[in-house]
């Protein structure tokens, strides 16, 4: 390798893609150091990109009532809103008559198609899914398949499942939000159609990372997050074909949702009007949208190699420390987005977590990830550790987290620690929050997808 490309890699791996605020936050240690906090917690929500956050104070002066406004501001707030749709329909590669629905998360958005769904069809769906792409369909007729331990397996149990009729829709997802494995969507789609189901995608975990592409792919319907998409400011959306949500129950009752209301009847109007009932989130709609031009703006090339640079480097230094495991679905899965699951022999998953944080500074996740089945069929049933990255994070990130592990296996932990309303901390906390900060990391209480 020349000299010139080998700085071109090590710069891709040692420097951000991308500028993130909070990537200088400082994080007191329980010694009282303080030091750069080294967040590896992307995956459950990404902090705002500069340019996004620029982009939101420059229009909130603008903000108003949108859709029936004849002010001025209102006048921009609306035309910011419905900007937004046909950017993010470009984004995904959308077809041209695609709805562009302004929901509040991946979850709102799943939810809202499920109650668009013909009366004459079960959904099929894997059980390796996020509880957002699991939980909206038990109401209705469905069917949940084992994945099987490899990725070809798994496709032909789908396609058996698929031909044996019945199905209107595959749900799916585009990444594990687990073990960051990507899926062959366009190969499932194929699938999906050629025994007439549908196909929606549940990539809240994939946008973040690769482009999508709802033609070339096939993808009928698909849902994604603000918060994952560097643009947390309350937005999610849902693109897809616009007949199902057209003759569905519309998501959310109330004002904007109508043609026409009488006493005791109401005519629902069609479009992405049906769905979101209410004063909508012009803000975070701009945000999401934004982001999404930023990152299509980025070099598939530059974005690709950074990524995969620092998860080659993470896998690769955990698979040499004794006692850490690194956990996948499949064992002939070829691509990875930036999230790597492992776990420490001999040590709670949720203890590891808490030591990183207090004696090294550095922010990952613990538990079972709201995927419960997955996790209890990898042999995890009371979690594991999950390390994420994205385009704030560098290969230094990756190197405070190695050595946090290894003087762990070498040293054990640097104080004691007890659980505290379901999360281990520190027995004797010293690290002090902003005075704006309510003084209760403990108490903020164990989420449910951590704890049976």
């Amino acid at each position: 390798m020349s000299n010139a490309i080998l700085e071109t890699v090590q710069d891709l791996s040692e420097s951000p893609l991308a500028d993130v605020l909070g990537a200088g936050l400082q994080s007191p240690l329980i010694d009282g150091t303080p030091v750069r906090y080294v967040n590896l917690d992307y995956a459950a929500s990404t902090p705002a990109l500069a340019q996004v956050n620029d982009y939101v104070q420059s229009v909130l002066p603008y903000y108003a009532s949108v859709h029936r406004g004849a002010g001025y501001a209102s006048q921009i707030s609306t035309s910011l809103y419905e900007n937004a749709r046909r950017i993010v329909r470009a984004f995904v590669g959308g077809r041209e008559d695609d709805a562009v629905i302004f929901t509040r998360n991946t979850t709102d958005s799943l939810n809202l198609l499920a109650g668009c769904l013909p009366e004459d069809g079960e959904v099929l769906y894997l059980d390796l899914e996020h509880h957002a792409n699991l939980l909206p369909w038990l109401d209705r007729p469905h069917r949940g398949l084992v994945a099987a331990d490899t990725v070809e397996a798994t496709l032909a149990a789908v396609e058996e499942e698929l031909a044996s009729g019945g199905i209107s829709l595959l749900a799916v997802t585009g990444a594990s939000n687990v073990t960051g494995e990507v899926l062959p969507i366009a190969r499932f789609a194929s699938a999906a159609h050629a025994h007439g189901a549908r196909i929606v995608v549940d990539a809240a975990q994939l946008a973040p990372h690769r482009r999508l592409d709802l033609v070339r792919d096939g993808i009928d319907y698909v849902a994604f997050s603000g918060h994952k998409l560097y643009a947390p400011f309350g937005a999610g959306v849902l693109v897809g074909r616009p007949d199902w949500l057209d003759a569905g129950t519309p998501h959310l009752a109330g004002g904007g949702a109508v043609k026409t209301v009488k006493v005791d009847s109401v005519s629902w109007a069609t479009g992405p009007a049906r769905h979101e009932g209410g004063s909508p989130n012009v803000l975070g709609a701009a945000a999401l949208a934004h982001a999404t031009e930023v990152l299509a703006a980025l070099d598939a090339k530059d974005w690709l190699e950074h990524e995969s640079l620092l998860r080659t480097s993470l896998v690769e230094g955990l698979a040499a420390l004794p006692g850490v495991t690194v956990h996948r679905i499949f064992t002939d899965s070829t691509d990875a987005i930036g999230v790597v699951n492992f776990s420490v022999h001999g040590y709670d998953a949720g203890l590891v977590a808490a030591y990183l944080s207090a004696e090294h500074g550095v922010g990952l996740r613990d538990g079972k990830f709201c995927a419960h089945p997955l996790l209890k069929r990898l042999g995890l049933p009371s979690g594991s550790l999950r390390a994420s990255f994205g385009l704030g994070s560098r290969q230094d990130d990756v190197g405070r987290l190695l050595t946090g592990l290894t003087s762990l296996l070498r040293n054990g932990l640097g104080t004691d620690y007890v659980v505290d309303a379901g999360r281990w901390v520190p027995a004797v906390e010293t690290r002090s929050f902003p005075e704006w900060a309510p003084p209760t990391p403990g108490t903020a209480g164990a989420a449910p997808c951590v704890t049976d």
